[in-house]
């Protein structure tokens, strides 16, 4: 054997992240946060480390990766390491025919029961798109037939996405879907046109409170029970143990009646969960 062939390689290089660090990189988010990170994915996951590296003051991905694995790793940069992986796809008003379910079936079922308020929950928050569309909803309905009042609670495990939705500033083309007579009453243009921003009306923000929420927690401390959960785009990025386990905790913080809201794509079995299927990814708690 020659010597060059006897070299062990280092554990990673500068511009890549060798196999064994991607590997204990992708447990440490599995555990941390219930994503998968197949080999398929270590591309975008070195371009998303690249800022962190630079940030910590490290040249290597070698360097990074020995650092936050390490024993002392600091909560804080494990913590920027899942905002880092995090996807953070996000519209007003994505698909809209859950909404319409919401304006159109739900409020004035919880209407018609006589109900003064109702909570919701916005699960996987982002950066604020979903939480404040549902706040327009449920403020439109309550202008338009004297209640019900309602609050919405919106959680992300991002900080960083989360400090944008508490802002409530958006660039003017991501409220396009919404519509001409919401768009008026509840989204304000920036006074200078050469910003292109817009921002959400304090009536608005005031009704929706952001705050940290990891679905890998055993327990999701959100208050009162829920009687409506949007939770939408998130568990395809769970295995199927992780979603059943995620179900479940949402369905405990739902209440009797109440309704769950998957994304279009995401699949249950609504028995397992003590659900009746309402509607395309729509569920209600018995």
């Amino acid at each position: 054997m020659s010597a060059a062939a006897a070299k062990v390689p280092p554990a990673s290089t500068g511009d890549r992240i060798s196999q064994r660090h991607f590997s204990a990189l992708s447990q440490l988010i599995e555990t941390e946060a219930g994503i998968k990170m197949p080999a398929s994915k270590q591309t975008m996951l070195e371009g998303r480390l690249r800022k962190r590296v630079q940030a910590c003051g490290l040249e290597t991905f070698d360097e990074y990766c020995s650092y936050v694995l390490g024993p002392n790793a600091p909560r804080s940069e494990i913590n920027h390491l899942l905002n880092a992986v995090t996807t953070n796809k996000t519209d007003f008003f994505r698909e809209p025919r859950h909404f319409d379910y919401l304006r159109e079936t739900i409020l004035p079922a919880y209407r018609s029961e006589g109900r003064a308020s109702i909570r919701c929950w916005s699960a996987a928050c982002s950066t604020g798109a979903e939480p404040y569309t549902m706040a327009m909803v449920l403020d439109d309905f309550a202008m338009k037939n004297g209640g019900p009042d309602y609050h919405v609670l919106a959680t992300d495990i991002d900080s960083n996405v989360l400090a944008t939705g508490l802002k409530g500033i958006y660039p003017s083309e991501l409220v396009e879907p919404v519509a001409s007579d919401l768009r008026k009453r509840y989204v304000l243009a920036a006074k200078d046109p050469k910003r292109k921003e817009v921002r959400i009306v304090p009536k608005l923000r005031q009704k929706v409170s952001f705050g940290r929420l990891n679905f890998m927690d055993r327990h999701y401390p959100v208050g009162d029970p829920l009687d409506v959960i949007f939770c939408r785009n998130v568990l395809i990025y769970f295995d199927k143990d992780t979603q059943s386990a995620v179900v479940s905790r949402l369905c405990e913080r739902l209440a009797p009646g109440g309704y769950l809201f998957l994304g279009h794509s995401e699949t249950i079995n609504a028995a397992d969960f003590a659900l009746t299927t309402v509607g395309g990814t729509v569920f209600q708690k018995g």
